[in-house]
């Protein structure tokens, strides 16, 4: 059987995730010092285990409603509201998600139709193009630049609206670059969206992992929040990447329509992951600040080590990782990658996984022990040295 003609002609036209080639490759070969997982290295905090410890010992299993935990929803509109500024209705602006990435994908179906534009900050999370290609949507990349730190200018956003967009993916803090958007920077992306009908989806999952500083929601900027949908979640900030939790946030007719995609494709999200998650927002705080400490120092450190070794890095301002430049070796980023795991055995990322524009890039990831980075950082000395002659 031929099953090239019988799948679907999108999925297979979609290319895997630069990502995994690598991980593939590090998992068949044995001592790799691996610097490429985006997942925390911390434990779930135990007050949040045993929240769900206690549900499942009271037999709590059964479903909830499709958007969610009433409770849970309450306690997330405080949390964005206290927190950020970003103020939201549990009732009707709330919908709890198998993860950030559920929330991306329904809210990128929810809003497009064939042939629509969406404006994609690059380099930037893996999932954005595929999603929106499955959706019949067109994925316009807009590569920045390190000079900016990787910020999205109004200048560079003007240039690439044109009468079919229809909705701007904002990555901040951003995943690979571990650039962040301030307040100002908000303002004059804001100023140029308000002569347009142009949503927003405004990916917050690293908000927590924002350093020298406080992060800002693009749902709080005046005028904003009607045409944002804020997806966020648990697994970076409160390490609960197993737990398949996150949520989303908007205006309630196009939460309604998100909702109703979950509805008939997930039912609700897992119950368990729902109770613990309260016990997470009520009472984790000192745990997140425990780990954000953790994550600067290690931040700093490796961004000093990338720079002692000639590989220029700017330091990135949030989530857990650096995005150094590798195009002083005179190799592409693949090939940087490759050779690096298979002499010396340290994995990284390709800038191209993010995007055409990661070229001459890797992504390096700080969610390690300092002894695991001080290692990787020796093995990556010893290949450059070698490559020099």
């Amino acid at each position: 059987m031929d099953y090239s003609k019988i799948l679907s002609d999108r999925v297979q036209e979609i290319k895997p995730s630069g990502i995994r080639k690598y991980f593939d490759i590090a998992n068949s070969m044995e001592d790799v010092i691996a610097l490429g997982v985006g997942e925390p290295d911390f434990k779930t905090p135990w007050i949040v285990r045993a929240a769900a410890i206690d549900t499942l010992e009271k037999g709590k299993t059964s479903y909830t409603s499709n958007s969610g935990l009433e409770l849970l929803r309450q306690e997330i509109a405080h949390y964005l509201g206290s927190k950020f500024g970003a103020e939201y209705d549990p009732e009707k602006e709330v919908v709890v998600t198998v993860g950030g990435s559920e929330g991306i994908d329904i809210c990128i179906r929810a809003l497009l139709n064939p042939g629509d534009e969406v404006l994609v900050v690059e380099p930037c999370y893996v999932a954005y193009a595929p999603i929106i290609e499955l959706t019949g949507g067109k994925a316009v990349p807009i590569p920045t630049k390190a000079e900016n730190h990787f910020r999205l200018t109004p200048e560079e956003l003007r240039a690439h609206i044109t009468d079919k967009t229809k909705l701007l993916i904002l990555p901040y803090p951003n995943n690979p670059t571990g650039g962040v958007m301030r307040r100002e920077h908000l303002e004059a992306i804001a100023e140029v969206l308000r002569e347009t009908d142009i949503m927003v989806l405004s990916d917050e999952i690293y908000a927590e992992l924002t350093y020298n500083g406080r992060h800002v929601s693009f749902a709080a900027i005046p005028g904003m929040k009607e045409r944002t949908i804020l997806v966020n979640g648990f697994s970076k900030a409160f390490s609960m990447t197993g737990w398949r939790l996150g949520y989303a946030c908007g205006p309630a007719p196009v939460i309604a329509q998100m909702t109703k995609i979950h509805q008939f494709a997930i039912m609700c999200a897992p119950t368990t992951s729902q109770h613990a998650a309260v016990e997470a927002l009520r009472r984790c705080e000192e745990n997140i600040q425990s780990m954000v400490q953790e994550y600067d120092r290690r931040r700093r450190y490796i961004v000093d080590g990338f720079n002692k070794l000639g590989l220029d890095c700017f330091e990135p301002e949030g989530a857990f990782y650096i995005f150094p430049s590798i195009q002083s070796t005179g190799m592409t980023s693949d090939e940087f990658c490759e050779r690096l795991l298979y002499s010396k055995r340290v994995a990284v990322v390709p800038g191209t996984a993010f995007g055409a524009s990661g070229e001459g890039f890797v992504r390096v990831s700080y969610s390690y022990s300092i002894k695991h980075i001080q290692e990787a950082l020796r093995r990556i000395g010893e290949f450059l040295q070698e490559l020099r002659g």
